[in-house]
């Protein structure tokens, strides 16, 4: 059974940094394009933050594993600290190497959280249903996006008031008061193994693992294409939005999200797991996401109001909620408890790669063919996400 004393403790670690990681992105996207800097400039300052994600994901697995879930937790939790701590230096040193090596390391703090709060479910699911694991599984995602969200609100207002140096060091220090209070509670040797994981086994034997892990780097890079710079950068010079407005729509949206997700289990109980995991059904939903951005590019090329992307994307965020919910519970799902942490770092790893070149696209396809472009791209991974989605074994529920 779930130990709530031990699922609050990860919860509350994993919200708490998942705050400073929304409003880090904000703050280093509108300071950095008030200074001037490119679509593409900005876009290549998180090119470290994504690739670490990768690397970070590939043996963070394996790390767990070995020292256990909540040390890879709680060294995540430091590292953010480092991180925005090194950011507080005066604006000369802010230069794009320096920005990139400290996105960096929050790339590796943030997938070394993520994996082990994820993946601290499993291993706390001992004698729970499916239907208990995917209800925990949509709370936990749910609340890390709606506390994502809140992050941008707050990245965006604090820019404002206080500036980028004063925003990081004033987050710095609440992550460590957070940090101090996460290691006495957190339970020990959390997912620990009781056998030695070999380094081969961080590439997954699984081919529903596999599988899954493709159509999540197509359906996250779709997302990234048009959501990272080409929309915050659209909606400041194209809507002439302040950089609070920017912050507080992109909190909204994802703060959204992120209730959304944890809504799903409500309609999606018992018998309905088994239909709503099938790969029909999986491709289904990845499919429905093809008409919002495809829907707003009609639209705008139409020549619609530019206030329609709101519309759109109010809608494409429930859509995507449900996608995300169930990507995050099928890979728990199609894990054993043994080999979870890595399996899970291995989804996490094609995760971050399609976050990194959906990225590095919304840069440069925004900057060389404009915001039209990069919903199309979008709708392309789509396409592919949905498609390979029908490969996908069915769950037994």
């Amino acid at each position: 059974m779930y130990s709530s004393k031990s699922f609050l403790s990860i919860a509350l670690s994993y919200l708490g940094f998942s705050v400073t990681d929304g409003a880090i992105r904000v703050l280093v996207v509108l300071y950095f394009h008030e200074l001037g800097f490119s679509a593409l400039q900005i876009a290549s300052l998180f090119l470290l933050y994504e690739i670490a994600g990768i690397v970070t994901n590939f043996i963070g697995g394996w790390m767990g594993s070995i020292f256990g879930l909540n040390i890879t937790l709680i060294a995540g939790m430091l590292l953010q600290v480092l991180a925005m701590g090194l950011l507080t230096v005066d604006h000369i040193f802010l230069t794009v190497p320096y920005i990139m090596l400290m996105q960096g390391f929050s790339g590796i703090a943030k997938d070394l959280v993520k994996m082990s709060a994820k993946s601290s479910l499993k291993a706390l699911n001992q004698d729970e249903t499916e239907s208990g694991l995917f209800k925990c599984v949509s709370i936990l995602t749910g609340s890390k996006n709606a506390m994502k969200g809140l992050g941008f609100l707050l990245g965006g207002i604090f820019l404002t008031q206080f500036g980028f140096q004063f925003s990081m060091g004033l987050m710095a220090g609440t992550l460590l008061a957070l940090t101090l209070f996460s290691i006495i509670s957190l339970p020990k040797n959390l997912g620990r193994s009781k056998e030695k994981i070999a380094f081969t086994s961080l590439f997954s034997k699984s081919k529903s693992i596999n599988i899954l892990s493709l159509a999540r780097f197509f359906l996250f890079g779709s997302r990234d294409i048009w959501f990272v710079i080409g929309l915050p950068v659209f909606l400041q010079v194209n809507l002439e939005w302040s950089y609070s407005s920017v912050g507080s729509f992109l909190a909204s949206w994802i703060i959204g999200y992120g209730l959304a997700q944890t809504l799903v289990p409500k309609f999606i109980t018992g018998d309905q797991l088994a239909r709503a995991m099938g790969n029909k059904a999986v491709a289904f939903w990845t499919g429905i996401l093809v008409l919002f951005p495809a829907g707003i590019a009609l639209l705008l090329n139409k020549g619609f109001n530019n206030e329609i992307i709101i519309i759109g994307l109010l809608s494409y965020g429930i859509v995507f909620a449900v996608n995300s919910i169930i990507h995050s519970y099928l890979v728990l799902a199609y894990s054993n408890e043994e080999s979870v942490s890595t399996d899970v770092g291995f989804y996490y790893m094609a995760n971050a790669g399609g976050r990194l070149v959906g990225t590095l696209l919304s840069g440069w396809v925004f900057q060389s063919y404009g915001f039209l472009a990069c919903l199309w791209w979008s709708v392309s991974f789509l396409v592919m996400a949905s498609l390979i989605s029908i490969r996908l074994p069915n769950v037994r529920v």
